[in-house]
């Protein structure tokens, strides 16, 4: 039996036929990462953790700004101010709720070089980022190591979700063998609904708590997609993989291997990151190096360096993001005059 407290706490998800007593134990029992803590990550992070879902890891590069507040809902604006990573961030907030489970923050990049290490000891991956570069990351991983994963996105009114339960459905790059080509629409471009997050985490996190529970055979086989302001909605096939699929049928790992994988993205919001590994920044020394060139803080997490026009935020890792520019060579221009090449 669970304990008074666990028993209260979770009593009405537990009178849930689908979940009941012993679905509530698994879950406890269960480990979880979540790729990205943005909107969609943190809609996913809150419903997990507080359906008690045992340990919930949060992989996530950036760091909280006042315009996530909008939507991303672990967030608030001592946050932004302190300019905080993302994971921390929303690690600290599960905490007040459900001090029983496991939040295990990762401020990181995931790369091909340390994904076997950040998804080690997991049973599901959730996906919470916002580039399908990271996403065929995800999936050639899951593939190759059957560790099952749910896609989910949400940009303007459209969300869209697919399970993939690798040997058994269909994978990404059955549905999408290729990256988008041309102009895709963002969060910066076409705004989002925190309507849309909110609907897209839910129908994820139902997903994966049948996963979780044992209840596989529940889980949808197709690739849904809608639009909450038109009313929209569709679903692609997803039940089999795909004859001749790149991932799933000819084991062909491209994004595993790295291939193509650039140093340096765009990441938004005018701004380019800077990929740099196994370059650890004292952040301290780093503050009073700058200090002759702008304004500059930090805290035990990142640091943030003002020289006009561009802003500049700068991890323990040595990773960057610029703010104020979408030319990458005036991104690496900066970063080595004030960091080093």
């Amino acid at each position: 039996m669970i304990s008074l407290e666990v028993d209260e706490r979770f009593s009405r998800q537990v009178l849930f036929a689908g979940i009941g007593v012993e679905g509530q134990l698994k879950l406890a029992a269960a480990r979880v990462v979540v790729v990205g803590c943005g909107a969609t990550g943190s809609a996913l992070i809150s419903l997990l953790a507080r359906a008690g879902v045992g340990t919930i890891r949060i992989i996530d590069r950036d760091y909280v700004e006042l315009s996530n507040l909008q939507r991303q809902s672990l967030f608030d604006e001592a946050d932004a101010t302190e300019s905080l990573p993302k994971a921390i961030a929303a690690a600290k907030k599960v905490a007040a709720f459900n001090s029983n489970i496991v939040i295990e923050p990762r401020v990181a990049d995931l790369t091909p070089a340390n994904i076997p290490d950040l998804f080690a000891g997991m049973q599901l991956i959730l996906d919470g980022t916002d580039n399908f570069e990271t996403r065929y990351l995800i999936n050639d991983f899951a593939v190759k190591t059957s560790l099952p994963w749910i896609y989910t996105a949400a940009v303007g009114s459209y969300g869209v979700s697919l399970n993939v339960l690798p040997g058994k459905t269909g994978c990404l790059a059955c549905i999408f063998p290729d990256s988008p080509q041309g102009a895709v629409e963002t969060c910066e471009t076409a705004g989002i609904l925190n309507s849309t997050v909110n609907l897209a985490a839910s129908i994820a996190a139902t997903e994966a708590l049948k996963l979780l529970v044992g209840a596989e055979d529940q889980m949808r086989r197709t690739l849904l997609s809608f639009d909450l302001w038109t009313n929209q909605r569709a679903e692609v096939a997803a039940e089999h993989p795909r004859a001749g699929c790149r991932a799933c049928g000819l084991r062909e790992f491209i994004h595993l291997a790295g291939e193509g994988r650039p140093h340096v993205t765009l990441c938004g919001r005018n701004s380019v990151q800077i990929h740099e590994r196994r370059r650890p920044v004292n952040l301290a020394e780093m503050t009073e190096r700058l200090k002759p060139h702008g304004t500059v803080r930090h805290n035990d997490f990142v640091l943030k360096f003002w020289h006009e026009p561009y802003e500049m935020t700068l991890f323990p890792d040595g990773r960057a993001i610029i703010k104020g520019t979408t030319d990458t060579a005036v991104a690496r221009s900066l970063y080595a005059r004030y960091v080093g090449s």
